[in-house]
């Protein structure tokens, strides 16, 4: 098959999570993802955001929309049960979700709650694995699993305390997870975008500050884009990447380099 055909994504079908607004990393992949063909299934997390994502879903043709709420019981399992019933199959996920207590996410490691570092397991890093677990039947053609993570999971980064272990171990799941599902077929990858200004980010303590550094330090001596995280995933995606499974793949301008 030509490089063009493996780089396209038409007749694939696949879920993504995390949208909440125009600025979401999410949004930069789901348009990515449309624009080389495929068909979505997108997610908003209750009423109120509904309004934010279901224009958004709109733009890129969504067939399939429903409210998820990873914590609440049944959801996440009736939402699968659709994608089956309507599309039989899955091709791909794309899981960019992370909270954690408001309160919590700005103070140190050492003073974190034990029901707030669940929270922020679950939500960001286990309700990944319980998505591969759903996707796993409906992709026996194989398929791929992406989730979102950041360097603050393998160094220490001012103000990432409390998610930067929850997001090592989201990076830990992956390579176990692409061990697994490897003789399926099923490869599984982990993006780790530079520091974006998002509204999810924005609760980072001196966020601003950090999106200013980050910008001066990197060697491309900039922020990236959306669009360049959007790109990113639709490669990781597509078959062109077929030989990829189990990393970290940075897309942060070279700050991953610089220790």
């Amino acid at each position: 098959m030509s490089l063009a055909n493996n780089l396209s994504l038409r007749g694939k079908r696949g879920l993504v999570v995390g949208i909440a607004n125009p600025q979401s990393i999410a949004w930069g992949c789901a348009k990515a993802l449309h624009e080389l063909g495929a068909e979505l299934a997108i997610t908003w997390l209750n009423d109120k955001a509904r309004a934010h994502v279901e224009p958004l879903a709109r733009q890129v043709q969504a067939s399939l929309t429903q409210a998820l709420d990873v914590t609440r019981p049944g959801e996440l399992e009736s939402l699968f049960e659709k994608i089956a019933q309507r599309w039989g199959h899955l091709d791909f996920v794309v899981h960019s979700l992370a909270s954690a207590p408001k309160e919590e996410i700005r103070a140190r490691l050492l003073d974190s709650s034990s029901a707030g570092f669940l929270q922020a397991m679950d939500i960001s890093c286990h309700s990944f694995v319980r998505m591969a677990r759903l996707a796993e039947p409906l992709m026996p053609r194989g398929g791929s699993l992406v989730t979102m993570s950041y360097l603050g999971a393998q160094e220490a980064i001012d103000g990432y305390a409390l998610m930067g272990p929850v997001k090592a171990a989201l990076e830990s799941s992956v390579r176990y997870l692409a061990d697994e599902l490897g003789p399926h077929g099923i490869r599984v990858h982990t993006i780790s975008p530079g520091p974006m200004p998002t509204r999810a980010a924005s609760g980072l303590r001196d966020f601003d500050n950090l999106l200013e550094e980050s910008a001066r330090r990197a060697p491309l001596r900039r922020l990236v884009t959306l669009d360049e995280v959007g790109s990113l995933c639709a490669w990781l995606v597509c078959d062109a990447s077929r030989g990829q499974t189990g990393g970290v793949h940075f897309v942060d301008g070279g700050l991953n380099i610089l220790g």
